[in-house]
């Protein structure tokens, strides 16, 4: 694991994860993903890319505070057993006050997250950006599908706010309803403008952000495993994670899953790398 890359390695040395308020951790989950395959690539993808990043993101320099990575969290075994490390690896960081960055890896990784964070603070509410509800109580067979791992984090009545959902299902539509989960559609996002606050004022006030990359247009996002059209674009979707932050709430932990890199195309890779910092730029300031 040695030879794994440190995000933003070109521009910043690696720190101490006790000095380090970033904690990147690799996590290359593939077990229940459909369509399009290769999310167990998408950390290596992320942390390489990265290296072409310059460490001004465009309002601060967010790695001044220090990027510790982790070695890549073994996803071997049982789906209970890997998420299972993953909470245990995690929770460190948030007993710390840092906040842990996670690179998928499939989505399903983001129910072990929340649980590590929900297990040292109570206040936390979960942001998703995602083309997709992923509210499905069991999908080809499995409730530990990267299609039920939201529906995993209400069941533990973990607020949750849904942003640029543009393919769900009946199932997931009257789960919404009961369970009062309050979203932003894509379609929504078409018809006006981004509110300048969109979380409701009872929303929590610790944000665990997950953010799916083909929550973002499949035009600026084609290595994913199910690219959906009519989705978010870079600016709308910067705009869309400030707006969430305004209120004075705090981001502390975030995900970037999904990506299934492809091969030959540099890109999407770097979009990934790219937003995985500006996430950290918000969680920072």
């Amino acid at each position: 694991m040695s030879d794994t890359p440190n995000f933003l390695q070109s521009e910043y040395p690696p720190s101490d994860p006790h000095g380090a308020l970033f904690h990147v951790f690799p996590v290359p989950l593939e077990r229940t993903v459909s369509y399009g395959r290769g999310t167990a690539h998408g950390p290596i993808a992320i942390l390489n890319a990265s290296s072409q990043l310059e460490a001004y993101d465009g309002i601060s320099f967010p790695g001044e505070a220090g990027i510790y990575t982790a070695p890549p969290i073994d996803c071997s075994g049982e789906p209970q057993a890997i998420l299972g490390r993953i909470e245990e690896i995690v929770r460190p960081a948030f007993q710390q006050n840092k906040v842990p960055v996670l690179l998928g890896g499939e989505h399903t990784l983001t129910q072990a997250a929340v649980r590590a964070a929900r297990s040292v603070k109570d206040d936390v509410g979960v942001v998703q950006f995602d083309a997709h509800a992923d509210l499905r109580n069991v999908y080809e067979g499995s409730p530990l599908s990267h299609a039920c791992v939201m529906r995993r984090i209400a069941e533990q009545d973990i607020p949750i706010f849904q942003i640029g959902v543009r393919s769900i299902c009946q199932e997931e539509i009257d789960y919404r309803d009961a369970k009062g989960i309050r979203f932003l559609d894509a379609v929504d996002l078409q018809r006006k403008p981004v509110p300048e606050q969109i979380l409701p004022d009872d929303f929590p006030g610790n944000i665990y952000l997950t953010f799916d990359v083909d929550g973002l247009d499949s035009s600026l996002m084609p290595a994913t495993g199910t690219p959906e059209p009519g989705g978010l674009f870079w600016w709308q979707a910067l705009t869309l994670v400030a707006s969430v932050v305004r209120s004075g709430r705090k981001v502390i932990g975030l995900d970037v899953v999904e990506l299934a890199p492809i091969a030959g195309m540099h890109a999407p890779d770097y979009l990934a790398a790219k937003l995985t910092y500006a996430l950290m730029g918000f969680a920072g300031r």
